[in-house]
Parts: structure tokens; C-alpha cells; sequence
């Protein structure tokens, strides 16, 4: 693994396009987008307003959803979740609050290399996002997910 170049956040045309499946989920669409894709409803760190967000889920299990910080720790809504951690989360057609954690390296390390056999073209645009170049290796994987953040998002009854 060897780390290219950290690209920052989108901005402009480019932003618009990132939120795209926020407007599918706002009209009644998102359970189109699968069970991959989720709806973080989270509170800005500044403005306490409410503020939503489209992420991938990593890892699905009995302890709730997993999701990586694509843009790292200067992304908006990791730092949002980390001042604040109670949010909202809409995969597919299903609604649920849930507390977010962030996950300790070595974790984040084994996810990614679990999720990188089973969805191999996803993991490496996420670690091209993030600025690694992976060889495909589930080293290399492992290596990436030390440094990728990763957040639990723990369903609140």
C-alpha cells in the first residue's frame, strides 16, 4: 500500500453530484439505493443545525452499521458524529436512531480486509478516494484500513 495523494472533500459541481442521493432519499427513493447506502442524519458541529449525508455501509452485524470516512477526518459529517453522536440512519425504507463510535485502527484494518474480497471495486475507489494506491491484496487492505476512519453507528432503543 502506498499512499499517492489525499484529495480534499468535493466542492461545486462536483459536491452536487456527491449529494444526488440525498435528494433520492428526500423524494422517497432511497430503499433504490440498497441496503449499501445510508442516510446519516446528523447535527453540525457549528451551526447545531441539521445536516444529512450519503454514506456506503461497510459492515452490517447484530452490534448495527459500520461506515468509513471516505474524505477521513476533516469530512464534514465524521466530524459532525464525532461532536455529536446521536443521529438518524436510513438504509433502504428502514428509519432508526443510533449513537456513533468511532473504531480503533487495528478494527477498521480487519473490516476493510473482509469487505475488500466481497466488494473489491468499491474498496479500491474508497482507498483511491482516501489517496492509497492497494495492489488488491488483502494486506494491502488491511495496511489502508489502519488508516481510514471508521464509525459504528449503534442502534438506540
Amino acid at each position: 500500500m502506498e499512499i499517492i495523494k489525499r484529495p480534499a472533500p468535493p466542492t461545486g459541481l462536483r459536491r452536487g453530484l456527491w449529494r444526488l442521493p440525498i435528494l433520492m432519499y428526500r423524494v422517497g427513493l432511497g430503499p433504490l439505493l440498497g441496503g449499501r447506502v445510508m442516510l446519516l442524519t446528523h447535527t453540525g458541529r457549528v451551526s447545531g443545525r441539521r445536516r444529512q449525508a450519503v454514506i456506503e455501509v461497510v459492515q452490517h452485524d447484530e452490534h448495527g452499521y459500520v461506515a468509513a470516512s471516505g474524505f477521513g477526518r476533516k469530512a464534514d459529517w465524521y466530524r459532525n458524529v464525532m461532536a455529536t453522536p446521536e443521529v438518524t440512519l436510513q438504509v433502504g425504507g428502514r428509519t432508526l436512531r443510533a449513537t456513533a463510535t468511532p473504531l480503533e485502527a487495528d478494527l477498521g484494518a480487519e473490516i476493510l480486509a473482509r469487505y475488500a474480497p466481497r466488494h473489491p471495486v468499491a474498496a479500491r475507489h474508497l482507498c483511491r478516494i482516501m489517496g492509497f494506491a492497494v495492489d488488491g491484496s488483502v494486506e494491502d487492505y488491511r495496511e489502508a484500513g489502519k488508516l481510514i476512519p471508521f464509525v459504528r453507528f449503534t442502534p438506540r432503543i
